[in-house]
């Protein structure tokens, strides 16, 4: 008798549990880097973060390595459904995030933590229309892009004529500086290094561990050009469709993950470049005050068409840009440069 109670309690909590495993929701999480870099390590702990939160009430379906969705079509692909959730940066989209684009601005961020959490309260304060069409789940941004090359960049002046690989407004500042800047995939750098069609790239220093780039540049320039932004986002209908406890934790994590994402790439920075240091021996070089003064006035045309820019979508691009600054220097002095 005792066995057949004990049975049929299994029985009842297999019932239970596939009971369960089918009311579950699974939503599908689209990103376009490779697995190992840093937006898909923030998009694995995010998942695993809600699917706990949840109690098992989502499930989430992961795809990195553009194996859904591209970077170029990750947008499009969101709000139509293609994908549930997706991961962008924004500057793939040129004019299409006016209001958000600041954060890609030459205003020398050093953090990614700093960068990350004035992202977020410059979403939370603007809620730009720009976004509107999906549901914004968190926003973060890449590191700060450094110089790494296969010839010393030991001063500015150093970079006239060097063919750098670079993308986006970092192309206009190479140019400002007397470098020859060379858009190109990052897919197509190590091949280009390799030929001397390029002598580096500008990038975050992340690359020189994830992509291995520290074995063909040994040296590295802190520059403090521009950080990139990203945003999860969330098809509009899915949301909707969503329990309101359940979109609620989705909500409570955004600042959270916003952090988290910060902090990780700060400090994988910092082992990227103490890995690199130890495996191949790479120079670190710093540029004066001076020398970071003359990259922000050559930069400055590049916040003027943005602020041109943003008028023409109907923004307040001073008080967007003030704000930016001012959010800024507040997490500057609570986290640190």
């Amino acid at each position: 008798m005792r066995t057949l109670i004990t049975l049929l309690a299994a029985a009842a909590l297999a019932c239970l549990m596939a009971a369960t495993a089918v009311a579950a929701t699974t939503l599908t999480y689209a990103n376009f880097p490779p697995a190992s870099t840093f937006p898909c390590i923030q998009m694995e702990r995010w998942k695993d973060k809600v699917e706990k939160r949840t109690s098992g009430a989502l499930a989430i379906q992961t795809f990195p390595g553009s194996t859904l969705l591209g970077a170029k079509n990750m947008l499009r692909g969101v709000q139509t459904g293609q994908a549930d959730i997706g991961c962008i940066s924004l500057p793939y989209y040129p004019g299409v995030f006016p209001a958000m684009s600041a954060l890609n601005l030459p205003v020398a961020f050093t953090s990614t933590t700093v960068a990350s959490l004035t992202m977020w309260d410059l979403y939370q304060k603007y809620q730009p229309a720009e976004l509107g069409d999906v549901k914004v789940l968190t926003v973060f941004t890449s590191a700060p892009s450094n110089i790494m090359s296969r010839v010393p960049v030991r001063q500015l002046s150093d970079l006239r004529g060097v063919e750098l690989r670079a993308s986006g407004s970092i192309l206009d500042i190479l140019s400002a500086l007397g470098a020859r800047g060379v858009g190109m995939p990052m897919s197509q750098t190590p091949e280009a290094l390799q030929k001397g069609v390029v002598k580096g790239l500008v990038s975050s220093f992340d690359v020189l561990k994830d992509f291995n780039f520290a074995e063909l540049c040994r040296y590295e320039t802190i520059t403090n050009m521009p950080v990139y932004p990203f945003a999860v986002i969330m098809n509009k209908a899915r949301w909707d469709s969503l329990p309101e406890d359940v979109k609620k934790t989705l909500d409570d994590l955004g600042r959270d993950q916003a952090l988290w994402t910060g902090q990780y790439l700060d400090k994988h920075i910092h082992d990227s470049l103490e890995w690199s240091r130890e495996q191949y021996q790479v120079e670190v070089f710093t540029l004066t005050e001076a020398e970071h003064e003359e990259i922000r006035a050559k930069s400055a045309g590049l916040i003027d068409q943005w602020k041109a820019d943003a008028a023409k979508a109907d923004l307040d691009a001073d008080a967007i840009l003030a704000d930016m600054l001012a959010l800024k220097a507040q997490y500057e002095a609570e986290h640190g440069k």
